[in-house]
């Protein structure tokens, strides 16, 4: 079932953003008087299709499912036979060169706007995301050393605004590409607001293939040991343990919270552990024998308690205005973010083995897939942006290659020499082609 879910996560994922993006294409081409014969979802032979309109346009499923492709009346084509007239008005080539960059622009604008649309969708029916108060920094990390405190709220990064750990995580990540220091507005409990200021020699020598927020000491803050529904007949209902229990030690060693009563819990493989902990105020001690559970090749050990209390969270919601804007602002930041990483694979800052490809892509859609709606839909989303940025890459058989030569038709007054384009082809799609072996490598690698 789990395969299942991750193969129809993937395929409607994957499908929606071709369609997409292969219908911004092919809007602006009729938009501009341009002829379609053929929109595509995949590559290779065509497997179904069927004809519609005045044009007869074909459309059409095929073959290969990645990818898509629009293809329209182009007399370089050596299909394209003597055109009438009429025709030839609607052939590409011949459109005037802003119309050729509308359309062929129109594709990674349409991944864009999608992007907005489902981040805006989310943003008005309101998202749950826990809020941006810390945990204890540990001692040798940049965040201590900056003056930050468990359970401090950061409330604005150099001088943008934080709302939810989504945020803040967002704004130390880029502050941590750029090299740049940090200027960290915080609401400390009971004590008030404060500016706090880390320096931008703490992002020296980071490394961004890593969790770059916990690195410098940013932890998102975590429930106390606070037990909730017991289980009857589970192990702790047979130590006496019951709901409202604080529990604030295990085996004498203090625990910061829940996360940690889960680690020692199922690292225990069965051994007595000797809790104590608060009960309405007053202290206590039992001892707790978990059951052992082994899963496949590995051994838990669990009690039969859940988490009485989770994480402080807030309801992000905003207005359809306020929403569109939110979702164009992260379309961009994702946009700014994604070249900069990108760029810092070129000059060798940031390891190749992020380049990720299909498989890693199925199994994030059906993790985010089984997590629920909001989560698929943003992912979606982020993969949207990906496709997009990477589709106006100045590589030559993608859009941003041919937005290049157009761009040098502008400035020159003359197309790019036909000979010159077919060598860029050639060398386009011996780089794509190496680049999609390096994903599906990095893929395997993870996997395995």
């Amino acid at each position: 079932m789990t395969f299942l879910t991750t193969l129809l996560a993937f395929a409607v994922a994957l499908g929606s953003l071709i369609i997409f993006h292969e219908l911004g294409h092919y809007w602006v081409a009729r938009w501009c008087g341009v002829k379609v014969l053929r929109f595509s979802v995949g590559m290779g032979k065509v497997v179904w299709s069927r004809r519609i309109g005045p044009d007869q346009t074909e459309w059409a499923v095929s073959a290969l499912p990645l990818g898509g492709y629009v293809k329209m009346l182009d007399s370089r084509e050596p299909d394209t036979g003597p055109l009438s007239e009429a025709d030839k008005l609607r052939e590409f080539t011949r459109q005037n060169v802003w119309k050729r960059i509308a359309i062929v622009a129109a594709g990674p604008l349409a991944n864009f706007l999608l992007a907005i649309f489902l981040f805006a969708g989310l943003y008005m029916a309101g998202i749950a995301e826990p809020s941006s108060k810390i945990a204890p920094p540990a001692s040798d990390s940049a965040a201590y050393a900056a003056g930050l405190q468990g359970g401090d709220i950061v409330t604005a990064v150099n001088g943008e605004r934080v709302r939810v750990w989504s945020d803040l995580r967002w704004a130390v990540i880029q502050a941590a590409i750029d090299k740049r220091g940090m200027e960290l507005d915080v609401d400390r409990p009971g004590s008030g607001r404060r500016t706090l200021r880390m320096p931008a020699s703490a992002m020296a020598g980071m490394d961004l293939e890593s969790d770059v927020a916990g690195k410098l000491g940013f932890g998102l803050a975590r429930p106390p040991a606070l037990l909730g529904e017991i289980l009857p007949g589970s192990a702790a209902e047979r130590a006496g343990l019951r709901s409202g229990d604080l529990i604030t030690a295990i085996d004498g060693k203090p625990l910061q919270d829940w996360v940690d009563f889960i680690t020692v819990v199922r690292a225990s493989n069965g051994k007595t552990l000797i809790m104590q902990g608060l009960r309405g105020g007053q202290p206590f001690e039992l001892r707790v024998t978990p059951e052992v559970e082994r899963k496949g090749s590995v051994t838990v050990s669990k009690i039969g308690a859940y988490a009485g209390q989770g994480p402080d969270m807030i309801e992000v919601t905003a207005g359809p205005v306020e929403a569109v804007g939110k979702g164009a602002a992260k379309v961009w930041d994702t946009s700014v973010l994604t070249l900069k990483m990108i760029g810092k694979m070129v000059v060798g800052e940031v390891s190749w083995k992020n380049v990720t490809g299909p498989i890693t892509i199925a199994d994030y859609a059906g993790q985010t897939a089984r997590i629920g709606a909001a989560s698929y839909l943003s992912f979606i989303a982020f993969i949207s942006i990906s496709l997009g940025v990477m589709n106006l890459l100045p590589i030559p058989v993608l859009d941003g290659g041919l937005l290049l030569y157009y761009s040098l038709e502008v400035l020159t007054g003359r197309p790019v020499p036909e000979r010159f384009g077919e060598i860029a082809q050639r060398l386009g799609v011996g780089l794509l082609v190496t680049l999609m072996a390096l994903a599906v490598f990095n893929d395997v690698v993870r996997l395995l």
